[in-house]
Order: C-alpha cells, then structure tokens, then sequence
C-alpha cells in the first residue's frame, strides 16, 4: 500500500528542508554556477545560429497567429521555452536519478518524517529555482537582441516559469521509469523530438494534420505557443490554454512521482 505517499498531512517545512540539502549540496561542488549556466548555452546558440543566423537569410515575415513577426522574433521564445525544458530536465532525470537509484539519498531521507509526495515537491522546487536563473538571462540576452521588448519580457518571465515546473514535474515522473542510465537514451531521444518539432522553427500549422494533432499533444507545444504569443502581445484566451495544460501536467506527474518514489524505496 502506498499509504506514506497519499496519507497524513503535507508539510512545507520537510520539502523545504529537501531544498536546502540540494542547494548545500551543490555549493560544495567547485564548478556549480558552470553547471547552472551550461544549460543556457545550448538553446542560447541556437538563437543565435539558427534564429539570427539562418534568420538573417529570410527577408519574408513569417505569419504567425495573424501577426507578422520578423523569424529571430518568432524563433527566440521558442528557445526560451527550451531552455526551461533544458533548465528542468538537468535537475529531474539524470542527477535525481542518481539519487534515487545509486547514492541512495532518498533512502535515508525518508527514514525521517519527509514523505514521498515532500520529496517530489521539493525536487520540482529546487529545479524551478534553477531554472528561474536560466529563463531570466535568456530573457535578458532576448532583450539585449532586440527580439522581445522588456514590458512582453517582464510578463513572459512567469510563463517561462511554469513551463520549468511542469518540465521539471514530468522529467521527474519519467526518471522515476528508469531502470538504468541505458533507459535515458529514449528520453533524450524524446526530449531532442519535442524540440524539432514542437513548432520551435516554424508555425506547427504547416505540419500536415495528423502530426500538427501530435504535435499540440506534446507539452513543449503548450510551453512554446504560451511563451511567444506573450513575447509578440498576442494575449489571446488560448493562453488560458496552454497554461491550463501545463499546470495540469505538472499535478499529474507530482503525484505518479511520489507514488513512484515510494514503491522505488520502501517496496
């Protein structure tokens, strides 16, 4: 049964104390802001070959939800919303799972009162304030290209934020699968689908229709259309949407997480 995971009362206090052993334990590491902005290059330099380089070469405004936006401006929030996924995914998969399933912390974490669902919490926190770190200078470095003007990039701040809680919610859902580090190679896979074509380089309505169907599916989609109709102030109800989709997935994969982590340490 998995009654530590769904009974008793949730406490702030434990998942907190979860966060600070995370931030105490990156502060030991001699290279832990390098580990916190290596997550921004990738998407970085990808704006700034693809969505400047190669956007260069296109003189056409692409159409875009009725607006006419110039294609760095179309590309540069979708890389944003990549770095949140980026930002999510460094933190929920391959270093919690080393923590779950080699060093064994969250067995002796859980001898303590904190219980599963306290863990899942926490861990989505310390990746959101990560990930808070990589979204705001990804939108600084929009800002300083003249891509997105600073009262859109004030108000896609937060948009970019819920993208890296759910990202963080269903890496840590989908890390709680992996049975060794082989299983990754699928979710990389996965995680480099969802960036091509996730309507990152081009509007997803010129995908013949059964995949533009799949591709609104997916939660970088939902995270991409949030994010860039915000950045061009397109402030359509779509958003509620989108957001809605997101805050959705972020529930689901929170509590398929912490049953998970209970059934990995205590069964």
């Amino acid at each position: 049964m998995l009654t530590n995971a769904i009974a008793g009362r949730f406490s702030a206090t434990r998942s907190a104390a979860v966060v600070t052993r995370n931030a105490r334990a990156m502060q030991t590491g001699p290279s832990a802001w390098l580990l916190v902005l290596a997550g921004l290059v990738e998407p970085l330099f990808y704006l700034l070959s693809i969505g400047l380089g190669v956007g260069s070469l296109i003189s056409k405004d692409i159409v875009y939800r009725g607006h006419e936006v110039s294609y760095p401006d179309f590309v540069a929030p979708a890389m944003l919303a990549t770095s949140a996924m980026t930002a999510a995914f460094s933190t929920t998969t391959f270093a919690f799972f080393a923590k779950l399933r080699q060093s064994k912390v969250y067995e002796a974490v859980l001898v303590t009162p904190v219980r599963p669902r306290e863990v899942a919490v926490a861990e989505v926190v310390w990746s959101a304030i990560r990930g808070t770190v990589y979204c705001g200078l990804f939108l600084i470095a929009m800002v300083l290209l003249d891509t997105v003007p600073v009262g859109w990039a004030l108000l896609a701040f937060p948009a970019s934020v819920l993208a890296v809680v759910a990202f963080a919610a269903i890496g840590l859902a989908a890390s709680t699968l992996m049975r060794g580090w082989h299983d990754f190679d699928a979710l990389t896979t996965a995680q480099m689908a969802l960036f091509l074509f996730s309507g990152t380089f081009s509007p997803a309505e010129d995908y013949p229709v059964p995949a533009q169907i799949l591709v609104e599916l997916t939660p970088l989609y939902h995270a991409v259309e949030l994010i860039r109709r915000i950045c061009i102030g397109d402030l359509a109800p779509q958003l509620l949407w989108n957001a809605g989709y997101l805050v959705a997935a972020t529930g689901l994969c929170l509590v398929f997480a912490a049953r998970r982590i209970h059934t990995i340490v205590y069964d």
